[in-house]
């Protein structure tokens, strides 16, 4: 009955969200406690983390034969984390604004989201007419995604290292001593902990969304790719909600951002994984309408990027156009994606 599966959902996602929170909260006291920042803990490890969820949801949509659900997941997951961002962005009300040149440190990540999501919808596009082979089992479009984000990876740390770098020689040369950090060190151990447990609870929940978003799906006749692209997106992005709220509440603006670009870029790098778990190439099987999502999703990275760089001082009270914009650009690209089928 619908209304099973509907609880079963509802229960589920309750205990993705309660581990979501944990998630932040401890990911905030490991940026704290080994120094290596807000920004690149959000953008790496919480964003991998949060996106277990996808994996293992997916993994299990692609033993069961669910292909489009599987896609529809990954990509439909990334335009539910921009429309949280646009989303926060609306509701936060302060001077450091969501979107504006405040997070401009944040658009190596969102080019590196673009990047990727780009060559995901150039290989739906185009794998069923340009053969490119494979590799140990895996598409050559898979791998170029896994080099895109690996060397991406690789600017955002290298990047992230020289701007710690830079502020603390800047402190330095004002003499400006920390004491307080200095005399009180925050724990490692705890967070980490209870960031494991969290982690492994999303491993644990994950797989059971499938059967259940699965036969939703067949329930509902509204077909694999809508689904996967609107309610397990939702369910599967909960992590990424809930941390991002919990982060703002904390003041980690920061962890916030970093979280919902870097989960969007590791998302399309679990196509890789997918790719190897299904027998020839996943991006030959799957909806061409894929691409569309793929593309509205670089649209409205594009259109955060360019809220993040904009050096505009001034702005209306309480409209933010980039926020606004995200939405509008969201919207209309699931309500083609519906239209599609």
């Amino acid at each position: 009955m619908p209304v099973l599966l509907v609880g079963q959902f509802v229960l589920l996602a309750g205990a993705v969200a309660i581990a979501g929170s944990l998630l932040a909260r401890s990911a905030d006291r490991i940026a704290e406690a080994t120094g290596l920042g807000r920004l690149l803990v959000g953008s790496l490890l919480l964003a991998g983390v949060t996106s277990l969820p996808e994996l293992s949801v997916d993994i299990a949509a692609i033993r069961s034969g669910f292909v489009d659900l599987a896609a529809g997941d990954l990509l439909g997951s990334s335009l539910m984390n921009l429309l949280i961002l646009a989303a926060v962005d609306l509701s936060v009300r302060s001077g450091k604004k969501m979107l504006s040149r405040e997070g401009a440190a944040h658009a190596l990540s969102a080019i590196l989201c673009i990047a990727v999501t780009s060559l995901a919808g150039l290989a739906i596009v185009t794998s069923d007419k340009l053969a490119t082979g494979s590799f140990f089992g895996i598409s050559a479009w898979s791998w170029a995604i896994l080099l895109a984000y690996i060397f991406g990876a690789r600017m955002i740390f290298l990047n992230q290292r020289i701007a710690l770098r830079i502020s603390a020689e800047a402190q330095s040369c004002d003499n400006v001593l920390p004491p307080t950090k200095a005399i009180h060190k925050t724990p490692f151990l705890l967070p980490s902990l209870v960031f494991g447990i969290a982690a492994t609870v999303l491993c644990f929940v994950g797989p059971q969304l499938a059967h259940v978003a699965g036969a939703l799906a067949e329930e509902t006749g509204l077909g694999g790719t809508f689904v996967g692209t609107t309610l397990v997106a939702v369910t599967t992005s909960l992590p990424e909600l809930v941390a991002s709220l919990t982060a703002i509440r904390i003041g980690a603006i920061d962890l916030a951002i970093g979280n919902a670009f870097g989960s969007n870029a590791f998302n399309i790098v679990l196509f890789v994984v997918l790719d190897g778990f299904y027998d020839g190439s996943i991006f030959l099987n799957v909806s061409e309408v894929h691409a569309v999502t793929a593309f509205v999703i670089c649209l409205a990275t594009a259109i955060a990027a360019l809220g993040q760089l904009y050096h505009g001082e001034r702005r209306i009270p309480f409209v933010e156009p980039d926020a606004f914009l995200m939405f509008f650009v969201i919207l209309g690209g699931l309500f083609l994606i519906y239209s599609l089928g």
